[in-house]
């Protein structure tokens, strides 16, 4: 039971084989909601990058020598798997983003959202192997 004003995430559903009703939560998992998820996730990503890119180029009118330190430090293979994964998420939330815009403005969108999911998780996958194919050989032509 929930009082007055209290908002629960959980429904009551009725037990298959008896009578008690059983607690279950409304977040289920759904592609939708992890797409949701996925796009908070990779905004957050996109702008913590975007922050340190800033202060990062604002550092070569401070010092250049330490401009130039900074950037050496990224010149790591760890940084080159980072920069694949920044690949992977502005991609992503590019796509999903077309996706929510069609869902919101189409009238027919909220009805499509999940062949709209398919198409934008399959676009995703092909230009992620393609995008990912290049960076890799940048990236062993930069490191091995």
């Amino acid at each position: 039971m929930t009082l007055e004003g209290d908002v629960s995430t959980q429904t009551e559903v009725p037990a298959a084989r008896s009578g008690k009703p059983r607690r279950r939560t409304l977040y289920r998992g759904d592609p939708g909601m992890w797409s949701w998820v996925l796009h908070r996730i990779t905004g957050a990503t996109i702008f913590f990058f975007l922050f340190v890119h800033v202060l990062d180029t604002a550092l070569v009118r401070v010092s250049p020598q330490a401009y130039n330190a900074v950037i050496e430090t990224y010149k790591t293979p760890i940084v080159g798997l980072m920069e694949m994964g920044l690949v992977a998420a502005v991609l992503f939330h590019a796509l999903n983003g077309i996706r929510v815009i069609l869902i919101d403005f189409w009238a027919q969108g909220p009805r499509y959202q999940r062949h709209m999911l398919a198409v934008a998780v399959t676009v995703f996958v092909i230009a992620l192997i393609a995008g990912l194919g290049v960076l890799g050989m940048h990236m062993t032509e930069r490191f091995l």
